[in-house]
């Protein structure tokens, strides 16, 4: 009875959800995720390495599972979406992509399951960077390309996602874009898609720049696509085991800084400035805030590690160290250089809450995003003035035009949610054995999307290798959660969706 039940529901979930355009667009996705395989497949053949079998397997694999959706739901048009198709349709496909994403870590010789595959993968995807491999100083180019791949495609993926289906949905901030006094994005580009591709061809413009500027500054040219790939993503996934900090190189360790920051900057900005208008990128509230907290952090990292570091260090070190450690906290990059958790307690505390941070809205990065934090201001501020004014009429304004109430209720509903959220997963990482600064750091890393936590475990001298798989397990949820905004994971456990 309980088996007949399960089936009976399908029917009910296709009348409330039509989820042919839903297999429609997965199957096409999984088509290019396959295409994908195929440089990591090169690579590994040219050099000899038995692991291009596994990815051809896993390219065919992928690509007939994909091509059978697409031939299913053909014929079915997927140009306007409702509100319901549009949350099941991202949790389909970063799941989905997620899971074929892992084949070829799993097959591979890696030697390891599909708890540490789908870790890995997941982790790639929604631009994390938290590790659970080893020896990455000896390993196969093909892997090390395709964990680069997998940021690179969940970086753009969070990009097309965040213009294109987050703002339809309400929760995603790009629609304060269009509250803008001085260019609304409707104005760069009448049509979603029109600005998602465009932001993809910055993208990818930026990458190319990032890989020439790792090779001029010494990176060898391997290295160099695949660290471009995953500073762009704000990944962090390195092909070292010591990170940006086993090249032992400061023009590096400046480049990567560099365009970190630029990853972090809103990429609606970027086509504004290509086509012409400079006002924006500089007189955008969000980037000056989001270039006033890293200067913060740089200050504040480079008192404590002056004060509590090694002695001998030069002052252009002591920066250079400082500049790197805020920025790749602050817009969830994860790569380390120092080991960070050394500096100092304020070093420590400082890193634990920039973590949530995150870059600016419509960025690779992930966190709360700091235009939330404006919002929020902005929402203290006039309350505060109607303290002492009560019957004084105050705006809560962005970028100097009036918010809306339902924008400014979403931000405080997502603070409360990612509040909420953190204090679950911790408790979850702690009962699976974590000690409390691994569960709560660990908790922070998964949910904004950054990676390396602290203590000795994962720290960033260290990797998830040795977490427990129910841990893992919860990780990977909460990696996926952070990446799609909590509420597009969370809304489809609300009994009311499900009800036509």
């Amino acid at each position: 009875m309980a088996l007949k039940r399960q089936f009976s529901i399908l029917p009910q979930l296709s009348a409330v959800v039509d989820l042919r355009p839903i297999g429609l667009v997965t199957g096409t996705v999984l088509i290019v995720l396959s295409v994908f395989m195929i440089p990591p497949l090169i690579a590994d053949l040219v050099l000899d390495n038995p692991d291009w079998q596994v990815f051809f397997v896993s390219a065919c694999a992928t690509c007939f599972l994909g091509a059978v959706l697409v031939l299913m739901n053909r014929g079915h048009r997927t140009g306007e979406l409702t509100i319901r198709q549009g949350f099941v349709l991202t949790n389909t496909v970063w799941l989905v992509t997620s899971l074929f994403g892992a084949l070829p870590l799993m097959l591979s010789g890696l030697g390891i399951g599909i708890t540490d595959a789908f870790f890995e993968a997941a982790s790639g995807l929604t631009t994390t960077g938290a590790t659970v491999l080893t020896g990455l100083d000896n390993m196969p180019r093909g892997i090390l390309l395709w964990r680069a791949i997998l940021q690179w495609l969940g970086g753009i993926g969070i990009i097309v996602m965040g213009i294109a289906v987050l703002p339809m949905l309400n929760i995603g901030g790009m629609q304060l874009f269009r509250t803008e006094s001085s260019d609304r994005s409707e104005k760069i580009l009448p049509r979603a898609a029109q600005i998602a591709s465009n932001s993809g061809v910055v993208y990818v413009l930026l990458t190319i720049l990032c890989a020439a500027a790792y090779m001029i500054a010494g990176m060898e040219s391997f290295e160099a696509v695949a660290h471009s790939m995953t500073t762009l993503s704000t990944g962090g996934l390195s092909t070292r085991d010591a990170s940006i900090g086993g090249f032992n190189n400061s023009a590096i360790e400046w480049t990567s800084s560099l365009f970190m920051t630029l990853a972090g900057l809103p990429f609606v900005l970027y086509i504004q400035f290509l086509r012409g208008s400079f006002r924006p990128i500089v007189t955008d509230v969000q980037v000056r805030w989001y270039l006033c907290i890293i200067g913060i952090g740089v200050a504040a990292l480079a008192t404590e590690h002056f004060i509590n570091g090694d002695p001998f260090q030069q002052p252009g070190e002591i920066l250079r160290h400082s500049v790197f450690g805020a920025v790749t906290v602050i817009t969830g990059t994860g790569y380390s250089a120092d080991d960070y958790s050394k500096w100092g307690p304020l070093a420590i505390a400082m890193i634990f809450f920039y973590s949530c941070i995150g870059g600016c809205t419509g960025s690779t990065t992930g966190g709360i995003k700091i235009f939330r934090f404006v919002v929020l201001y902005q929402i203290s501020r006039v309350q505060l003035l109607r303290l002492f004014q009560p019957s004084g009429v105050f705006r809560v304004v962005y970028n100097r035009r009036t918010l809306a109430d339902a924008t400014a209720t979403s931000v405080l509903a997502f603070i409360f949610i990612f509040g909420l959220t953190f204090v679950v997963v911790c408790l979850l990482l702690a009962m699976s054995g974590l000690d409390f600064v691994a569960a709560m750091s660990g908790s922070i890393a998964a949910l904004a999307n950054v990676g390396p936590g602290l203590g000795p475990i994962i720290g960033p001298a260290g990797n998830y290798a040795t977490v427990t798989d129910s841990a893992k397990w919860v990780l990977s949820f909460a990696m996926l959660a952070g990446r799609l905004e909590l509420f597009t994971i969370l809304v489809l456990f609300v009994p009311a969706f499900w009800r036509a």
